[in-house]
């Protein structure tokens, strides 16, 4: 076995944990609020037995973790989940791209198209357009990541380029 093995190995487990759009809404529902199995399940409308799956997928490769244990309604212990943002540093995280896309089309359903705020633009780029737009969109996502905006409403965004394959010269 080789020194990359392990790590390997590692990857995999992640891109497989980041290979479903309901684990990518439960990292996203988990993100500013814990949340324990029975609510993620009742607000996925899910079988807690297979959010329970779910859920220790995504704390075994460190995407969600355990907070303090809590007393529930009927005094039985409830374990709250919090995303920990491994997302969006991690090596598998580009590798979901279109589980993304398909994470986003389920989160829309039900979202007036009046909330939807949608645009698309076809350009021509140079390398260089190119390097810069991509450092430029990072810095922005990165500087709305890290604000500590408890306050504020909850607001999903998704960013999307592709190379136009049926304009390539």
């Amino acid at each position: 076995m080789t020194d990359s093995a392990p790590a390997d190995t590692g990857l995999t487990a992640k891109a497989k944990a980041l290979s479903s759009p309901l684990r990518w809404r439960i990292l996203r529902l988990c993100l500013h609020q814990p949340r324990t199995n029975k609510e993620l399940a009742e607000l996925l409308s899910v079988n807690p037995g297979t959010m329970h799956h779910h859920v220790q997928s995504l704390v075994d490769t460190g995407f969600l973790a355990a907070e303090e244990p809590r007393a529930g309604a009927r005094g039985a212990k409830e374990i709250p989940y919090r995303a920990t943002g491994l997302t969006w540093h991690d090596s598998a995280a580009p590798l979901a791209a279109p589980v993304l896309v398909q994470t986003f089309l389920q989160e829309i359903e039900g979202v007036k198209p009046t909330d939807l705020e949608v645009s698309r633009l076809g350009v021509r780029l140079t390398p260089a357009d190119l390097d810069e737009y991509q450092r430029r969109a990072g810095e922005l996502l990165e500087w709305l990541r890290s604000r500590d905006s408890s306050e504020g409403d909850p607001f999903s965004i998704l960013v999307a380029m592709h190379p136009d394959v049926q304009q390539r010269r």
